[in-house]
């Protein structure tokens, strides 16, 4: 009788059809329900589309043009020329710049020193972190006002009161090119200082004790724990504070808008300011649109180079 060998039969199909499956990535997301989530998805792209991205594209064209959204005309790059042809951008740069930089020396420590403070407390740790917090609850506009008052350079105002039971003469705070400027950092630090104190104090409870507990037995004074273990574990979100403290102070408008309103001698003249007067007492909304879209590139490469600088130390 003669014998059948069975042989195995051939996988090459099988495994051609396996690879022909694996390399169609849309027949996968086909099968397992990916139209499902995008549909999900689909409002929140749209909204995100329409309030972010929608406004971005328009500004491209608005500032190409010559508009009061009545008529329009094409004017191409003719509007960043005369952005850069305005001789109160350099002031308006110049002063940007200052604010950003005191605000920074101001208002980097004063968060930190804040919850370190409000951390070592054993006590009344909670009401402390809430009246930390109290300034940012006040609305902008209000607690501008207020320290506007604070400012009077009668000798009614708050601060020059104080002064004057000591002897001293009224300071004139905003009215002085040299005090103008500094004395809105100190309004806005308070105003703001809330907020990455707040941060700050979520970071320091995660922090182990049993670090401290082990620099306190090899001898550690309270300033070295600070700075061999605090600031080292607080390290990514003091880079980040950071550059959200950069990209905000070098969009300040409320502040000096209220309490100075570009004064004394454009002293507090800022660049979203100067937007502000393009747009809505010039009316020129090419222009301004042009100066908005040239803040958001320098606000993007600043970003960048700070996020390079920081890599190493981030990463370390």
């Amino acid at each position: 009788m003669a014998t059948t060998t069975l042989r195995p039969r051939s996988t090459s199909m099988g495994s051609s059809t396996r690879a022909g499956r694996r390399s169609h990535p849309i027949a996968r997301w086909l099968k397992y329900g990916g139209p499902v989530r995008f549909l999900f998805i689909l409002p929140t792209l749209l909204v995100f589309g329409l309030f972010a991205w929608w406004p971005i594209v328009r500004s491209l064209g608005i500032s190409l043009q010559q508009t009061n959204f009545v008529t329009t005309r094409w004017v191409g790059l003719e509007n960043f020329t005369r952005v850069f042809a305005d001789p109160l951008l350099g002031t308006a740069t110049v002063n940007t710049i200052w604010f950003a930089a005191l605000a920074l020396v101001i208002g980097f420590p004063v968060p930190l020193l804040l919850a370190v403070a409000v951390s070592e407390m054993r006590r009344a740790r909670g009401i402390a972190s809430v009246l930390a917090y109290m300034p940012v609850i006040l609305p902008p506009v209000v607690a501008t006002l207020l320290w506007k008052a604070f400012y009077d350079p009668s000798s009614t105002g708050l601060f020059n009161s104080i002064f004057g039971s000591v002897g001293m003469d009224p300071i004139p705070w905003l009215n002085n090119g040299d005090l103008a400027m500094p004395a809105i950092v100190v309004q806005a630090t308070w105003a703001s200082f809330g907020t990455a104190t707040i941060i700050y104090l979520a970071s320091l409870m995660s922090i182990g004790p049993e670090l401290y507990e082990a620099a306190e037995v090899d001898g550690a004074g309270f300033f070295r724990r600070i700075w061999h273990i605090t600031l080292p574990q607080l390290r990514s979100v003091i880079l980040v504070l950071v550059l959200l403290q950069i990209i905000g102070t070098l969009q300040v408008f409320a502040e000096p808008f209220i309490m100075t309103g570009g004064g004394p001698e454009n002293r507090t003249v800022t660049i979203l300011m100067l937007i502000y007067r393009y747009a809505f007492i010039s009316g020129d909304y090419g222009r301004a649109t042009a100066l908005s879209l040239l803040l958001a590139v320098a606000l993007t490469l600043v970003s960048l180079i700070y996020l390079r600088l920081t890599k190493k130390w981030s990463s370390s």
